[in-house]
């Protein structure tokens, strides 16, 4: 019995206890994987072969390969912790040098990069353009942009709108029905629509509904109580649209005047209302004054296409509208995709980034770097990156972490292991030496 066999086994003994020692180290590391110790026998040979009677000579450490299997991912509260459900790796640069990781642990630095738990690395992704679309195929760094969203003046308005058939009609060739806002007598029904100007100030728009005739309304439409060019509705007359149904109650026609009037008269005749001479103002006891901001350069579009007379309640569905006032960022969620939303104060949402996972051909080619990272080397391949949920990616689970994945128990029964492992390969040794004793005596 040599003594080299026995001391490769003491060898072996202590790096499976190196390594078992390591994984339980670590058993609360965020991210973390653990290792498992690989052995390989050693035989001696010559030129032509082992032979069959060859007899092994010890054990050798052949590898220690980390084992990639998913961890628990837990709920932690905190928005920019994210763990991995699925493949892949966060990508981190410091300064351009790149490195990978499973540990979610992020958190912003003084101008507002997102960086690992020790603000030495910055997590890449995708960006967006001034659009608000999501710029792939070039990583950068990811910012939270605190920033106000600025104000976006209405352009359009939509909504659904049935209108009573079997409403009285109002000749408004009689004076006291001659349409008056302050005067509900006049109008058979009206809604109101929050607008806003180009510096996100927000004015009411109403609109007047009155039946005219059997399959005719006229509609009048005022911007904080005045006509759209400011002036008062009870001394300039307003004008109306004229809207025409068919004898099944559909909407037909609008029929809106040319403003200014022409000679002869002239009509736009659409599905929508058009307003573009709108100056947007308010009024202040009693007196209007334009508050210096414009409306939206290509006017307010009004879709009544929707608009129907049927025996039902005269009534509308929700306005929708696409202008608002400045908003102020509230919070950030952060989706599957890895996508990083902003939520405003004036209840707009806008993407600000979005999170790119790597993956490689080869996990196991991977370097530890400590930090819970990992290098690409010649045998893990070159990454791949893209956004989650893509081919084999994994998708982002926000306000979690992943876990270790260390199993406690398997690693204290290695641990156990190891230690008569160990135990047994000092034996060889010190029965070695009992022998050579025994020879020495006998000499």
């Amino acid at each position: 019995m040599s003594f080299n066999i026995g001391l490769s086994g003491l060898f072996a003994a202590n790096k499976q206890l190196d390594v078992t020692g390591n994984n339980i180290a670590n058993v609360a590391t965020t991210g973390f994987k653990s290792s498992r110790a690989e052995f390989e026998d050693v035989y001696s040979a010559t030129r032509l072969g082992t032979g069959s009677k060859t007899i092994g000579n010890g054990v050798r450490l052949a590898n220690v390969s980390q084992q990639f299997r998913q961890g628990d991912v837990n709920n932690t509260g905190n928005v920019l912790d994210m763990g991995i459900q699925g493949n892949g790796f966060f990508v981190l640069s410091n300064s351009g040098s790149l490195t990978y990781t499973r540990a979610g642990t992020f958190k912003t630095d003084k101008d507002g990069y997102v960086t690992n738990s020790d603000g030495t690395s910055r997590l890449q992704g995708y960006g967006v353009d001034s659009n608000g679309k999501i710029v792939n195929g070039v990583l950068t760094d990811l910012r939270i942009d605190t920033s106000n969203l600025a104000p976006k003046s209405t352009s359009s308005v939509s909504s659904t709108i049935n209108l009573n058939s079997t409403a009285p009609v109002i000749d408004q060739t009689v004076a006291a029905n001659k349409f008056d806002p302050s005067k509900t007598e006049t109008f058979s029904k009206s809604f109101s629509t929050p607008i806003f100007d180009t510096q996100g100030n927000q004015h009411t728009m109403d609109q007047y509904m009155v039946k005219t005739g059997a399959n005719t309304w006229d509609t009048y439409t005022l911007i904080d109580g005045r006509n759209p060019d400011g002036s008062d509705p009870t001394v300039t007359a307003p004008v109306a649209s004229t809207m025409s149904f068919d004898s099944t109650g559909k909407l037909t026609s609008v029929s809106t005047p040319v403003s200014p009037p022409t000679t002869p008269p002239t009509s736009v005749i659409s599905s929508d209302l058009k307003i573009t001479n709108w100056t947007p103002g308010s009024v202040t006891n009693g007196v209007w004054t334009a508050n210096g901001a414009s409306a939206d350069p290509a006017g307010l579009t009004i879709a009544m296409s929707n608009t129907t007379q049927f025996n039902a309640d005269t009534a509308r569905s929700i306005p929708s509208q696409n202008g608002y006032a400045t908003g102020q960022i509230t919070n950030l969620t952060i989706d599957g995709s890895g996508l990083l939303l902003a939520n405003f104060s004036n209840n707009q949402t806008k993407p600000i980034g979005q999170i790119s996972l790597a993956s490689f051909t080869n996990e196991q080619g991977l370097q530890p770097v400590g930090g819970t990272g990992w290098r690409e080397t010649y045998t893990s391949g070159i990454p791949g990156y893209d956004v989650p949920e893509t081919g084999t990616l994994g998708s982002i689970v926000s306000n979690s972490l992943e876990e270790s994945n260390v199993n406690l128990t398997n690693e204290l029964v290695d641990l156990i292991k190891a230690q008569s492992n160990y135990q047994a390969n000092a034996k060889t040794i010190s029965t070695q030496s009992t022998i050579m004793q025994t020879i020495i005596q006998m000499a």
